[in-house]
C-alpha cells in the first residue's frame, strides 16, 4: 500500500483525514516489524481484534499495522476521550466506539462493536481494558467484551500481540522518545478456537473460559517477540499481585 487509505474507507472521512496526518510522520519515526496480517481477513470480513496494551500511543501504531493490511481498525474508547477537543470529533467520525464505563449505558459498547462486526469492521478491543500495570509489562487479568462481542457475533476473534512501542512512550507517561528510532513490534496469530463455546448459553464462566484462552495465546505470542519466558500468573489490579490463573476443564485448548 502506498498510502494509507483503506479501500472499503470512503476516501474523504475523519479516519482517512487522521491516517494523512499520522501515517508520514509514523513512517518517518519508526521502523516496523509486521507479522501475520493475513490474519486480519479481506475488506468486509467481520473480525474482532484483541491486543495487549502497552502505552497511550499504542493505538496509532495498532491502526498503521490495521490500514497497511487495508482493514480500517474500529477501536474501543473509553468515553471521556470523546469529550476532547478535535480529538473526539475525529474519533466519532472515524468510527471509534465509546465504552460508557460504570454507568446504565455500559452494555452499549458491546452491542454497537456487534452490530459492527457483523457489518463487516474490524473491530479493536483491549482485553485487559487499561494499560498493563503488570511490572514487567506482561499481559494482565482481563475483561471479557472481547470473547462476548466474538460469540454474539459469530466472527472470528484475532489475537495480536505487539512490542516496542512502550520504548517510544513508556507506560503512563507523557513523552515522546524518538531517537534512535524504534522497530515496533506487531504480530497477528490465527483465530482463537471458540468452536467449543458458541453453541452454549453465554455465561460468565464460559465468557471467562475464553478470555483466559485469548490472553494465554496473546502471552505466548509477546513472549515468542520478547524472547522471554512469562512469568506464572497473571497481575491483577485489585490486589496489585501476579494471581495464578484460574482454569477449568474446558479453558485451554
Amino acid at each position: 500500500m502506498v498510502f494509507p487509505f483503506p479501500s472499503e474507507e470512503p476516501l474523504v472521512s475523519y479516519y482517512n483525514l487522521g491516517a494523512a496526518i499520522l501515517w508520514p510522520n509514523l513512517m518517518v519515526w519508526t521502523k516496523r516489524d509486521w507479522r501475520g496480517q493475513q490474519f486480519l481477513g479481506q475488506p468486509g470480513d467481520g473480525i474482532v481484534v484483541a491486543a495487549n496494551h502497552l502505552s497511550w500511543l499504542d493505538p496509532l501504531l495498532l491502526l498503521h499495522y490495521s490500514n497497511d493490511a487495508n482493514r480500517p481498525a474500529r477501536f474501543l474508547a473509553k468515553d471521556s476521550l470523546f469529550d476532547l477537543p478535535v480529538l473526539g470529533t475525529v474519533m466519532s467520525g472515524a468510527g471509534t466506539i465509546p465504552v460508557h464505563r460504570e454507568s446504565s449505558e455500559a452494555g452499549n459498547a458491546v452491542s454497537d462493536a456487534v452490530a459492527a462486526v457483523k457489518a463487516g469492521e474490524a473491530v479493536w478491543v483491549y482485553p485487559e481494558g487499561t494499560i498493563t500495570r503488570d511490572p514487567d509489562l506482561w499481559p494482565m487479568s482481563g475483561r471479557t467484551g472481547a470473547v462476548r462481542i466474538a460469540l454474539e457475533s459469530g466472527k472470528p476473534l484475532v489475537p495480536v500481540a505487539h512490542w516496542g512501542v512502550q520504548e517510544m512512550m513508556r507506560p503512563y507517561k507523557v513523552e515522546l522518545n524518538l531517537f534512535p528510532r524504534k522497530t515496533v513490534h506487531v504480530v497477528a496469530g490465527a483465530p482463537i478456537d471458540l468452536d467449543d463455546l458458541r453453541e452454549q448459553p453465554v455465561t460468565e464462566q464460559l465468557l471467562q473460559i475464553g478470555t483466559t484462552r485469548l490472553l494465554d495465546t496473546i502471552t505466548s505470542m509477546e513472549a515468542e517477540i520478547r524472547g522471554e519466558t512469562p512469568p506464572n500468573g497473571r497481575w491483577n489490579m485489585a490486589t496489585g499481585e501476579r494471581l495464578p490463573v484460574t482454569k477449568t476443564p474446558n479453558s485451554a485448548r
